[in-house]
């Protein structure tokens, strides 16, 4: 009877540590391929013209995926709009940094969908922010992999549910991985997925302290310094950015835990990655072999779409991404 009843217990805590993830069952590969099969290479289309136009969109477009997935899971509710008494995720202070590349992406694609016939209103803004996501990847020179679909859009956006969610610039090991445990995510998905900073740009703010403090942060690279401090002076001026990556820094590879082995991460959070012993065997691997970076960030970036999926009955399908229907 007390095995039974051990069993009971459990069971019922399986099932309930399985209902502390939004289930991912409604996503699939071919989640369009009756309603508007076409939509990969619609998106795709779309994604190229605007990645012609401005490579900012590579980061902007990654960065509004991590932000969006990470606040209330990955249903488009950062690319909402504030309206009336409503203070939407994009206007929390942790967002106002987002590059509007990233928005006008997504916006754009949605508009190319929805001018299709047989797709208008068919296809989430998640979705093609999902699928944004791994084209611009891909253009900049990362992996190309498969895209799981089938999200609705979030009903809901406010400034006030980013509060806590996002990693910050000064992390430690800890402190990511609490952040990333929260969606479901382990210490080495933690790590993949730190590379996407192997692209795009930081303002100045996010790390000067780390060269210009007190004491000079022992962790960056000696040679390093005055680079930094050459780019962005003692006076931060906040519309100063300079490149995440010194070396390839519109290239999406694995140089970014090369950067990290030589003490060149831009961020503390970064750089922790190769300075805590507990962390410090992937990066080194990972600075040392592509192959097996690229296949950590395709699972890792897989496990992050499924976090907080909507369905039918939480969400819908946007009209306009940046506003409920």
């Amino acid at each position: 009877m007390g095995r039974l009843n051990l069993v009971l217990v459990l069971s019922l805590c399986l099932s309930l540590s399985l209902l502390s993830y939004p289930t991912s069952a409604q996503l699939s590969k071919n989640f369009y391929s009756k309603k508007c099969p076409n939509v990969e290479t619609i998106v795709r289309n779309a994604v190229k013209k605007k990645f012609d136009q401005t490579f900012v969109t590579v980061p902007a477009t990654i960065r509004l995926f991590f932000h969006d997935c990470f606040v209330q899971g990955c249903d488009a509710s950062v690319i909402v709009a504030s309206s009336g008494r409503n203070t939407a995720e994009k206007d929390h202070p942790d967002n106002l940094s987002l590059a509007g590349d990233g928005f006008d992406t997504v916006i754009k694609a949605k508009a190319a969908v929805d001018a299709t016939p047989g797709c208008t209103n068919q296809v989430s803004c998640a979705d093609i922010l999902a699928l944004a996501t791994r084209d611009v990847i891909n253009l900049s020179g990362g992996p190309k992999y498969d895209v799981e679909l089938g999200r609705f859009d979030g009903l809901s956006s406010t400034a006030a549910s980013v509060n806590g969610k996002l990693p910050k610039a000064n992390f430690n090991l800890d402190q990511l991985n609490a952040i990333f445990t929260a969606n479901g995510l382990d210490q080495t998905d933690m790590i993949a997925l730190s590379a996407a900073h192997t692209v795009g740009f930081s303002h100045c703010n996010q790390f000067a302290s780390r060269v210009w403090g007190s004491n000079v942060d022992p962790t960056i690279n000696s040679s390093y310094v005055p680079q930094l401090k050459a780019m962005c002076p003692k006076v931060v001026d906040s519309r100063i950015a300079i490149n995440m990556d010194p070396n390839t820094p519109k290239v999406f590879d694995n140089v970014y835990y090369k950067n990290l082995v030589e003490r060149k991460g831009l961020f503390t959070s970064d750089q922790v990655l190769f300075e805590n012993a507990k962390s410090r065997p992937l990066v080194t691997a990972w600075a040392n072999n592509k192959a097996q970076f690229e296949a950590a960030f395709v699972n890792a970036i897989t496990k992050l779409g499924r976090v907080g999926v909507k369905n039918r009955s939480n969400g819908n399908i946007r009209r306009n991404c940046a506003a409920f229907n």
